[in-house]
């Protein structure tokens, strides 16, 4: 899967200007949102699934910056319109979930959706996302063993994109198996605050 069209769509939306502006469209069925900051680029979309308690979004990063760039998931913070936030889970704590309360269905929905909605979406291209993990994972054992190294390949870890790399993956919150409701994503890293104030369902 070629990186250029969404590296393109992110120079375009660094031309707009010096503001910052949240870009809506949807693809499958779902409603993404997507912001740009020095030079990065976020995406997402609240996925209509949940696995156990959590919550999902699938989550887009492209680095059209001069230098690496880190993002982990506890960057990723949902504010409701209620005033009540929800950091994200990192990918050790849902993991680890699964392998004490998980099995192989608990997963395959999750993966289903998350698989149709990436590989039909035309801006969403990265060089080294889920479908590089997806792939490593295919020769586990066990149903339970592949359950959690599902949720592995799919879930956004921590990582180091260099210049012009891009990633993807799932991002959980904790929300007692109920959708994140109204409300916003804002990401936090050590150079940038993404603030998507668009509602989102």
């Amino acid at each position: 899967m070629s990186r250029c069209l969404l590296l393109c769509f992110a120079g375009f939306l660094v031309c707009l200007g010096a503001q910052a502006q949240v870009i809506e469209f949807e693809s499958n069925g779902l409603k993404y949102l997507t912001l740009t900051r020095s030079g990065v680029t976020i995406m997402f979309a609240a996925m209509p699934n949940h696995l156990h308690e959590f919550a999902t979004i699938q989550v887009a990063i492209s680095n059209g910056a001069q230098g690496s760039y880190v993002i982990k998931p506890e960057d990723f913070t949902w504010m409701r319109s209620d005033g009540v936030s929800t950091r994200a889970s990192s990918a050790r704590t849902v993991v680890t979930m699964l392998s004490e309360k998980g099995s192989g269905s608990d997963v395959v929905h999750l993966i289903t959706a998350y698989e149709n909605s990436i590989y039909g979406n035309s801006r969403l291209r990265t060089s080294n996302g889920y479908e590089l993990r997806r792939q490593a994972v295919l020769a586990m054992g066990s149903t339970k063993l592949k359950a959690m190294a599902a949720a592995s390949a799919l879930a956004l870890v921590q990582i180091r994109l260099a210049p012009g790399e891009s990633t993807d993956g799932a991002v959980f919150f904790a929300t007692e198996g109920k959708p994140l409701g109204p409300g916003h994503l804002v990401v936090r890293t050590n150079t940038d605050v993404f603030d998507f104030t668009t509602d989102t369902p």
